[in-house]
């Protein structure tokens, strides 16, 4: 009788045990679906909010505002002027980039900004601007007198260290934010041995280098530029004056100058730095225009090829290297109809006007797709409706 309910109890305590065993294990389970239910429907959500938002816009603005979007304008004045008042509130543009002409201080950029946003905020749609500089580093520093040393990349490149990279990349984000600034058309992925705004001629060092930049500018939460698409570091003329043409088949530059590029863009969340396309002409891709207006550049090389999937921004479209030979009416159409996002247009009231009017009229004349500019604009509206905070 004893043995009988020594050999019941076992039985029970073991019965128990793995009762406890599965309630555990399907305890687990339920945590583990429960958590990944989680994580899923949380990203989506965001996403879906976003997409949401940028969808009712898009079906809610004209023509106008759309085409507005994809314009980045200069000025030059100090604080808001006439000139930038009619770009912002006319003709509804949706960015601006700032120069030395439009820097002070911080205190002055920062109300500036503050000011820049709120005339844009009265507008219709109340889409906020996308503030940009150029702040490369060595040559090219705006406000250098009240800003952290950024050295040139040829000298960054020349200690081999890519910490001091990250840093330089990383303090200067962090000075651009706290001036309301949203983007930094840099760095420079231009292979040379002589220019110091090159991290150098091997593309390897050069992507390497390039890639902690933008990682220091994205921890500061202001977006890189890599620039100049597909890279002009062959070349010896200023754009800024004329036009030239680099004279290599495609291996040669796929394996060396699109190197640095290439890299970034398979390592790099796609919506943490945007292209600029260069004026240069690359008869390897297209006998007669220049990357800034060539479809078979933007969109068969660094969309399709390359995959490039973020914004896509030309150099300032008053440049000698294409003023000189096309319209602005035509470098608006162009552009747009070629895969560009945004359009640098960095000085002249005049000459934004005939872009915005280039574009606006090929859209009239069935030449350009209204949703050829609906699908820039609404990558253009996620990127500020994910980072621009006002």
């Amino acid at each position: 009788m004893i043995k009988k309910s020594f050999i019941f109890t076992v039985s029970i305590i073991f019965l128990v045990f793995i009762l406890i065993g599965i309630f555990t294990i399907q305890s687990l389970k339920t945590k583990e679906i429960k958590e990944a239910d989680y994580s899923v429907p949380v990203f989506s959500l965001k996403e879906s909010t976003i997409d949401k938002k940028v969808n009712d816009l898009l079906n809610r603005m004209t023509l106008e505002e759309k085409i507005g979007q994809l314009i980045v304008v200069g000025f030059k004045s100090k604080e808001v002027d006439d000139h930038i008042k009619t770009m912002i509130s006319d003709y509804k543009v949706g960015g601006v980039i700032l120069y030395d002409r439009n820097m002070k201080n911080p205190a002055q950029v920062t109300n500036l900004t503050n000011d820049l946003q709120a005339l844009a905020l009265k507008n219709d749609s109340k889409i906020p601007l996308l503030l940009s500089v150029d702040q490369e580093g060595g040559k090219i520093v705006r406000m250098r007198e009240y800003v952290s040393p950024i050295p040139s990349q040829q000298e960054l490149a020349g200690k081999g260290d890519k910490e001091a990279v990250y840093n330089t990349a990383l303090q200067s984000g962090k000075e651009l934010k706290e001036m309301g600034i949203h983007v930094n058309y840099a760095p420079v992925l231009d292979l040379s041995a002589e220019d110091s705004r090159s991290y150098g001629e091997n593309p390897r060092q050069a992507g390497e280098f390039a890639k902690q930049a933008v990682l220091g500018l994205t921890q500061a939460e202001v977006t890189a530029t890599l620039k100049h698409f597909p890279g002009h570091g062959r070349s010896n003329i200023d754009p800024h004056f004329e036009t030239s043409s680099v004279e290599a088949n495609q291996a040669d530059l796929e394996n060396k100058d699109l190197y640095p590029f290439k890299k970034i863009i398979n390592e790099v969340d796609h919506s943490k730095f945007f292209v600029m396309v260069t004026h240069i002409k690359y008869p390897a891709y297209d006998k007669e225009k220049p990357a800034s207006i060539s479809a078979k550049i933007m969109k068969d090389l660094l969309r399709e090829k390359l995959g490039y999937e973020g914004i896509v921004v030309t150099d300032d479209l008053e440049m000698g290297a294409v003023n000189k030979y096309y319209t602005y009416k035509e470098l608006g159409y162009e552009a747009v109809n070629a895969g560009a996002d945004l359009l640098l247009v960095c000085h002249t009231l005049e000459s934004q006007r005939e872009v915005i009017n280039g574009i606006r009229d090929a859209v009239l004349e069935n030449k350009l797709s209204e949703k050829t500019i609906d699908e820039a604009v609404k990558r253009i509206l996620i990127y500020k409706l994910s980072n621009i905070k006002v």
